[in-house]
C-alpha cells in the first residue's frame, strides 16, 4: 500500500467520523477534507475545484430551483389538496399520502414534497385529535421510496448516472430507474401502509410546525376577474370551512359593512375580513381568488418572490400608537400588513389603520428583503420559523408544462438533461414563477459544497488504487458466493454506511467500488451500480440518515429508537425485491 493510499485512508476515516458526529456542518467537513487532500498532494490544486462544475452539481442545483418553482406555482398544492379527508380509515390515509408523497418525489425534491405533505398531515392529526407520530414516519419513508424511480428524484440518483457516464462511457437516464425503483417503492409503501405504522408508538403531538401564534384578523382583496364576483358572501362559505378560515364580514369603500354580510353580493375591489392563522389564510386566498394592496408589481427576472412573515411588537417599536396607513408602509417599502393577532381580541377597524399595540403579532406580506428592512424600520421581531411563501397559483398549469417540456426535451435526448432544465428555470423566471432578486436562496448550498468538494475526493481514491484494494478486499471474502451475493453484500454495506452518512456522501464513495468489485468478478457494472443508487437513499434506521427523517423527528415526538422499528423490516424489504428486479432489468 503507497504512502497517497495509507494518507487518503486516514483521510476519509476522519471524514466517516466527523460525518457520523454530526456536530460540524457536512460541508465544511467534505471542505476541509478535500484542501487537506490537496495539501498532501494527492489532488493536484488545478483539479481541486473540478467538483464545482461537474454536471451532477450542475443538475442538484437545478432540480433544487425547479423544485421550488413548481412549489411556488401552487403545482404540487394542486395535487396534493384533493388527497387528505380526516374521515379515512388510518391504513387509507397512510397508503394515499405515501403514494402522493412517492409520486412528488419522483419528480420534485423529496424534502420539498415532504414539506408540503407533512403539513396537510398534522392538518389531518389535528382534527382527529390522532398522534401523528402514527403517520409522519410513513408519509418520510413514502417520499424516499419515490425518489428512486427517476433520475431527478433523489441526488445519489445524479451522481450515479453522472458517475456511470464518467467511468463507462454513458449516463443513466431519466426513467432507467424506474423499473427498480418502481417495484421497491410498491413493496415498501404496502408495507408502510398496511403493518409498519402499527410498530409506531402513538405519542402526544409535539408543538405544531407553525407554532402557537394565535389567529390573525386580515383583510384580503377581491381581485377584479374573480368568479366569485356577483355571488352572495355566504357562497365562499365551505371554501373557507376547508381552509380553517373564519369569514368575519365585507370592507365596501374603505369601511366595514355591519354584520357578517353573509348575504351581500361581492363585488369588484370589495375586502373579505378574514380570521385564521398565517398558513389557512393563505391557503383560502388562492382557493377565494384574493389577493393584497400593494403586491402587484413584484415577479419576473427583477422581481421577488412574495413571502408572509410573523412578527411581534415589542414596547419600545416605532409602530406603536400609529397605523401602518400613517407610516406609509406600502409605499416605503413594498411591504403590506395583511393581519394582526391581539392574544384573542376581535376589532373593527380596518387593518392598515389599526393602532398597533405592544405584543401584537403582525402578519406581514412582501418580498422576503422587503420585510425584513421594513421590520427593522417599523421596530419589529420576526419571529424563527414563521415564514410562509405567497404562492402564484394561477402559473400552476403554466409551470407543470414548462416542465414536461423539459421532461421531453431530455427523454428523447434532444439536449442533455442539465441544458432542459435551465431552459425550464429560465422560463420560470420570465414569467415571474421564480423572483430573479431570490434566485440564489433557493439552492441548498451545503449539499452542492458536499458534492463538489468529495467528487475529487472520489476520483483520488479510484486513481490511487484505493477503490481497487476494497473491492479486492469484497471480493475475497465474498468468494464462495455467487455474483447476485456479493451485489447484495455492497447493498447491505451501501445501506449502512446511508443510515450515518449523508447519502450523497454515500453514494460518491461506494460507486466507484461498486464498480471494481463487478469488474473483479467479471459482472455487468450496471447492475452493481444500481443497487448502490437504491441502497443509498434507503436510509430508514436513524434520523440522521436522510433529511426527511429529521424533518419529521420533533413533530412527530419521535425518538432515536423509534426509526428501527419500522425501518428494519422495510430494509429487508428493499433488498428482498430489489436484488431479483435489478438481476431481471439488468443482467449480471
Amino acid at each position: 500500500m503507497s504512502t497517497d493510499l495509507i494518507i487518503l485512508f486516514a483521510i476519509l476515516l476522519v471524514l466517516f467520523a466527523m460525518l457520523v458526529w454530526g456536530r460540524l456542518r457536512y460541508d465544511l467537513v467534505a471542505f476541509v477534507a478535500l484542501i487537506v487532500t490537496v495539501m498532501f498532494g494527492i489532488i493536484e490544486p488545478s483539479k481541486a475545484f473540478e467538483g464545482f462544475g461537474h454536471p451532477a452539481v450542475v443538475i442538484i442545483a437545478l432540480v433544487l430551483i425547479v423544485s421550488r418553482g413548481l412549489m411556488n406555482s401552487g403545482a404540487v398544492e394542486l395535487i396534493a389538496r384533493h388527497v387528505t379527508s380526516p374521515d379515512r380509515r388510518l391504513s387509507t390515509h397512510i397508503s394515499i399520502m405515501a403514494v402522493v408523497g412517492a409520486a412528488l418525489s419522483a419528480i420534485i425534491n423529496n424534502v420539498a414534497a415532504l414539506a408540503l405533505l407533512m403539513s396537510l398531515d398534522m392538518d389531518v392529526a389535528r382534527k382527529e385529535k390522532r398522534a401523528a407520530s402514527l403517520t409522519l414516519m410513513p408519509l418520510s419513508f413514502g417520499t424516499i421510496l419515490g425518489g428512486m424511480i427517476t433520475l431527478i428524484g433523489t441526488p445519489p440518483n445524479i451522481v450515479i448516472a453522472q458517475y456511470r457516464e464518467d467511468a463507462l462511457g454513458e449516463p443513466f437516464l431519466m426513467f432507467d430507474f424506474a423499473p427498480v425503483g418502481l417495484a421497491v417503492a410498491i413493496a415498501g409503501i404496502a408495507y408502510v401502509a398496511l403493518i409498519g405504522w402499527r410498530l409506531l408508538p402513538a405519542r402526544p403531538n409535539a408543538m405544531s410546525m407553525e407554532g402557537d401564534a394565535g389567529l390573525y384578523i386580515a383583510e384580503a382583496r377581491m381581485k377584479e376577474d374573480s368568479k366569485s364576483i356577483g355571488l352572495p358572501l355566504k357562497e365562499l362559505y365551505p371554501v373557507a370551512d376547508e381552509n380553517d378560515v373564519t369569514i368575519l364580514g365585507l370592507v365596501r369603500q374603505g369601511k366595514r359593512l355591519p354584520g357578517f354580510s353573509q348575504n351581500r353580493e361581492i363585488r369588484k375591489s370589495d375586502f373579505l375580513v378574514l380570521e385564521g392563522d398565517s398558513k389557512q389564510i393563505e391557503a383560502f386566498m388562492g382557493a377565494a381568488e384574493l389577493d393584497v394592496v400593494g403586491t402587484e408589481k413584484h415577479g419576473g427576472l427583477l422581481g421577488r418572490s412574495l413571502s408572509l412573515v410573523e412578527a411581534i411588537v415589542p414596547e419600545d417599536a416605532s409602530i406603536v400608537g400609529r397605523t401602518t396607513q400613517s407610516m406609509r408602509l406600502v409605499q416605503r417599502h413594498g411591504v403590506t400588513l395583511l393581519g394582526v393577532s391581539r392574544q384573542g381580541k376581535k376589532f373593527r377597524d380596518r387593518v392598515r389603520q389599526l393602532p398597533i399595540k405592544a405584543g401584537d403579532l403582525l402578519l406581514l406580506i412582501g418580498p422576503h428583503d422587503s420585510i425584513s428592512n421594513a421590520s427593522n424600520w417599523l421596530g419589529v421581531l420576526p419571529l424563527a420559523n414563521r415564514q410562509l411563501e405567497v404562492l402564484q397559483r394561477t402559473k400552476a398549469l403554466l409551470a407543470i408544462a414548462f416542465f414536461a417540456a423539459a421532461i421531453v426535451l431530455s427523454v428523447l435526448e434532444i439536449t442533455s438533461l442539465a441544458i432542459a432544465l435551465a431552459i425550464c428555470v429560465i422560463a420560470y423566471l420570465a414569467v415571474g414563477i421564480i423572483g430573479g432578486r431570490d434566485f440564489y436562496a433557493m439552492i441548498e448550498w451545503k449539499v452542492i459544497v458536499l458534492l463538489a468538494s468529495l467528487i475529487p475526493v472520489g476520483t483520488a481514491l479510484e486513481t490511487t488504487g484505493g477503490s481497487q484494494l476494497i473491492a479486492n478486499l469484497i471480493v475475497t471474502q465474498t468468494s464462495n458466493l455467487p455474483a447476485w451475493g456479493v451485489l447484495t453484500v455492497i447493498m447491505i454495506i451501501t445501506m449502512t454506511l446511508s443510515d450515518f452518512l449523508n447519502n450523497v456522501a454515500t453514494a460518491l464513495i461506494t460507486a466507484p467500488i461498486s464498480v471494481s468489485v463487478a469488474q473483479s468478478i467479471g459482472a455487468n457494472p450496471d447492475p452493481f451500480l444500481m443497487g448502490v443508487a437504491v441502497a443509498a437513499s434507503c436510509a430508514f434506521l436513524t434520523p440522521i440518515g436522510h433529511k426527511n427523517n429529521t424533518i419529521i423527528m420533533g413533530p412527530g415526538n419521535y425518538q432515536f429508537g423509534d426509526y428501527w422499528r419500522m425501518g428494519l423490516l422495510l430494509e429487508v424489504i428493499v433488498i428482498v425485491v430489489a436484488v431479483p428486479t435489478i438481476m431481471l432489468v439488468w443482467p449480471l
